[in-house]
């Protein structure tokens, strides 16, 4: 009888796509996945180390699982903190019997542990080429997917840490994404990357400069929808606003962080509130129903009360459809672990909610505009579906009639507006193309 697997993924979508490498290759090995940890031979929890909150969430995680998992089960953790601190999280958590980092070949996380737990030493190993990027990956089981293009970044950001355990920027072969896009046969397929505009820059001379806009082409030929998330601002060409736009989704996720331009470069970041502004008007000019989504970082060390308001007021003239807010987190070995100008927790819970309102009403307010229109949505499971204006797991949803047929697009109405969310009626099966 085949063994069992079950894995916990934990943090952003590119670790749901390292996950989904994972599961491939376990399904290629003869194994068979399971929802019982309980009934699994093998857990494995793919874990974050973004910021302290991943990091204690991944440790519950672990702690939780193992509570429930078999007593003869192999408990592998892997993913970011795995990479960041194998050596003291091997020592920390004696329940578990494996931690590997992603250069781990998946026969050692397969094989059976001799005498105890084992660690396969993370720091010392090189990076592989391609980490996980290209191991055998399942057809979606949902009608969008995630397909990670590169690895890694180059960029040195004053709060992130990112850098110095997923490497360098190591993007993928073109040919390689496109026969990924093929296998999953998605309606949607969502582009992510640590830095994703900056694919291919890595490699000018096989890929080419700004080589991804021709792989945004590529993709549109072979999907319905193609969304990219992760935009560094900088990036944001006009030659990749246009093919965006060309692709029928104009969704731009943009990472802007702040906007106070003194901030930014305490940041080790590009920009400021008025470059910002600029572009997002230009591209409102390009695409009218273009949908915007950023996130800020606030109290970053040195962050005052002008810098709070710059961004107060930024957020008001914006009017982006969706924004997060994020409390700093310090980092050990980020250049912003050393700078002085710590910002009060208490203030800085004070500034996050005053943002939150302030973009929870924009939010609110721009669902309401759209009460009245007849959009396309694509359906993804019985009642909920979402539009252009909607990024899976991370957006609102719109809901929809329980008939309409999961995986297909469809004509709606949207009659009313709720939080984050939309309701419709009505759908007529579409053909994916938006209006």
């Amino acid at each position: 009888m085949s063994q069992r697997f079950y894995i916990e993924t934990l943090g952003c979508p590119k670790n749901q796509v390292d996950s989904d490498k994972l599961i491939g290759t376990l399904l290629a090995d003869g194994m068979r996945p399971t929802q019982d940890i309980g009934a699994a031979d093998l857990v494995v929890v793919n874990t974050c180390a973004f910021i302290d909150e991943a990091r204690k969430e991944s440790i519950d995680t672990i702690l939780a699982i193992d509570q429930q998992r078999a007593h003869e089960s192999r408990l592998v953790v892997t993913g970011c903190m795995a990479e960041r601190y194998g050596d003291e999280l091997a020592e920390a958590l004696p329940e578990v019997d494996l931690v590997a980092g992603f250069g781990v070949p998946v026969q050692q996380v397969l094989a059976p542990t001799t005498g105890g737990k084992k660690l396969i030493p993370v720091t010392s190993a090189p990076l592989p080429e391609l980490d996980l990027l290209n191991l055998p990956r399942p057809k979606s089981t949902s009608p969008w997917a995630y397909v990670k293009i590169a690895e890694g970044c180059d960029r040195s950001c004053g709060f992130c840490a990112i850098p110095s355990f997923r490497g360098p920027q190591r993007s993928r072969d073109v040919s390689q994404i496109l026969t990924e896009v093929d296998q999953l046969e998605a309606r949607e397929i969502v582009l992510v990357a640590q830095d994703l505009a900056s694919y291919g820059k890595d490699r000018p001379a096989e890929l080419g400069a700004g080589s991804i806009v021709p792989l945004v082409q590529a993709v549109a030929e072979r999907a319905d929808w193609v969304r990219l998330l992760y935009l560094y601002p900088s990036d944001l060409s006009d030659e990749l606003i246009d093919a965006i736009c060309a692709t029928g989704l104009p969704y731009f996720d943009l990472s802007l962080q702040h906007v106070s331009k003194p901030l930014l470069r305490r940041m080790r970041r590009w920009g400021d509130g008025d470059r910002f502004l600029n572009r997002i008007h230009d591209i409102r000019g390009r695409e009218p129903g273009a949908a915007f989504r950023s996130n800020f970082i606030v109290g970053y060390p040195g962050e005052t009360e002008a810098d709070h308001d710059l961004l107060l007021q930024f957020v008001d003239d914006a009017q982006l459809d969706w924004c997060g807010f994020f409390a700093y987190s310090a980092e050990e070995g980020t250049h912003a672990y050393t700078l002085d100008g710590a910002v009060d927790k208490a203030l800085m819970h004070e500034r996050l909610a005053e943002l939150r309102q302030l973009q929870d009403n924009i939010t609110a307010s721009r669902g309401d505009d759209m009460i009245g229109r007849t959009v396309t949505v694509l359906v993804d499971q019985p009642g909920i579906a979402r539009s252009v204006r909607e990024a899976p797991e991370i957006d609102g949803v719109v809901h929809v009639g329980h008939d309409l047929p999961v995986g297909q697009f469809a004509e709606v109405e949207i009659i009313d507006a709720f939080g984050p969310d939309l309701v419709a009626v009505g759908g007529s099966i579409d053909d994916g193309d938006e209006d």
